[in-house]
């Protein structure tokens, strides 16, 4: 399966002061498999610990965590010399290893020409506990996320068309009618699909979405036992109705996520840390309200957010969405297929590295997303479920503000009119912080 992350690791072996890496990521959206694929494309060796499974070599960081010591031991526990030039380690479930995960620190001040990858599902939860020492400054970082479009695109052969789509965003042009309609209609199945690796991987394998949607389902408990089995005892229930609560939180017109729909009464000194956890887990994005000025960052609103999940199939499949209903676009209702696109824009966003703002003004005007480019240039953005695109909010937007220019996301072809340019729902992809300095 081609990833997008993998020319961020050839560039990470590649670099002149490299650290060893961190792999940030939720649970299976295939950190183990890239790593793995990269050792076997560019590195003649992998030596693979993972600590999940391997107490042996776990209990060997507790006597000793110096680069020379590591090496020699592992060289005796695989039976092989370890090739600094050509030799991968790879150590997966790092987080399970606190000994393991400061080893780092050393490798990068002692011992920099080996290449050393650390990776774990639950990364992000661990090292916020007090015991982690964290080698700050020691590492580079790199976050896997499930597969975006265009590599949905890549991965079900449709490469000549993400090329079309992609010189399109670039010009302006609309693209013909009927490949149009065939990325509009991959796009759809997306929405069901998602991009978790092994869901796309059996669609692939069997062209059913209802075979895929099984996948999707084991995926979502495997994370509710993650909650069970790596937070605090009385913390576990109040995650897990944090998490169940997401697709009511997005149903509304109203989408700012609400403690009191998660349990009565609820307020953010009851739920506030279970949000936290399913962030730090990768499980969700938060989208956080902004005024408006350079750089956002500074005019966020924290108290006010909004709550996606990190991959669109799992809400679809998390909100028990009939797929019939997402490809008869015509009987479904549109403010419920209106949270699935926008759940969709907001992971492909976070995807390209973008923050997540939204914006609203005291006059019931709410644009669903602000973006900030290289250059601090602050862009609104519109999403939209179909063709018609009349909006009051992006118009009262753009009176005031005066972008220079403004985006429309929806299911209309690419063009560029009365200062808008309209992205197809198929192209979110292609807008990245760079792109944004037209």
């Amino acid at each position: 399966m081609q990833r997008n992350a993998m020319n961020d690791l050839i560039k990470w072996k590649n670099k002149k002061n490299r650290k060893p890496l961190l792999l940030y990521g939720a649970r299976q959206v295939g950190k183990t498999y890239l790593v793995k694929e990269f050792a076997k494309e560019y590195f003649k060796d992998i030596i693979y610990v993972n600590f999940e499974t391997n107490e042996l070599i776990g209990k060997m960081f507790n006597e000793n965590i110096t680069p020379e010591y590591i090496i020699k031991n592992l060289e005796i526990a695989f039976n092989k010399k370890i090739d600094k030039e050509n030799t991968l380690i790879f150590f997966d479930e790092i987080q399970k290893n606190t000994r393991a995960l400061t080893s780092l620190k050393y490798f990068c001040e002692n011992a920099p020409e080996y290449y050393v990858i650390g990776a774990g599902s639950l990364l992000g939860i661990h090292i916020n506990k007090k015991e982690f020492s964290f080698p700050v400054g020691k590492v580079d970082f790199l976050t896997i996320y499930p597969l975006s479009f265009d590599e949905f695109l890549i991965n079900t052969d449709n490469q000549l068309l993400l090329e079309n789509i992609k010189e399109s965003f670039k010009d302006n042009k609309s693209l013909p009618t009927l490949m149009h309609k065939k990325a509009l209609d991959l796009y759809y199945d997306y929405l069901t699909i998602g991009g978790m690796p092994e869901v796309v991987q059996e669609f692939i394998n069997t062209n059913s979405t209802i075979n895929a949607i099984d996948y999707q389902h084991a995926i979502i408990e495997s994370y509710k036992n993650d909650i069970t089995k790596y937070s605090e005892t009385s913390d576990a229930p109040k995650i897990i109705a944090t998490f169940d609560s997401i697709p009511v939180q997005l149903a509304k017109e109203n989408k700012k996520f609400q403690y009191k729909l998660v349990q009565k009464g609820g307020t953010s000194s009851i739920f506030g840390d279970s949000i936290n956890w399913l962030e730090n887990a990768g499980i969700v994005n938060k989208c956080i309200k902004t005024k408006i000025g350079v750089p956002l960052k500074m005019y966020e609103e924290l108290d006010s957010f909004k709550l996606y999940m990190n991959d669109v199939g799992l809400l679809t499949n998390l909100s028990e969405f009939p797929i019939y209903l997402i490809k008869n676009r015509e009987a479904v209702n549109e403010m419920m297929i209106g949270m699935l696109t926008e759940n969709y824009v907001a992971s492909s966003l976070k995807y390209n590295g973008l923050n997540l703002n939204y914006w609203k003004n005291d006059f019931e005007s709410e644009l669903d997303f602000i973006l900030q480019s290289e250059k601090g240039l602050i862009i609104p953005v519109e999403v939209k479920t179909s063709t018609h695109t009349k909006s009051r909010s992006l118009n009262n937007y753009m009176t005031e503000y005066k972008p220079k220019y403004g985006i429309r996301i929806s299911s209309k072809n690419f063009g560029f009119k009365n200062n808008i340019k309209s992205v197809p729902l198929y192209a979110v992809f292609c807008i990245t912080k760079n792109k944004l300095d037209i």
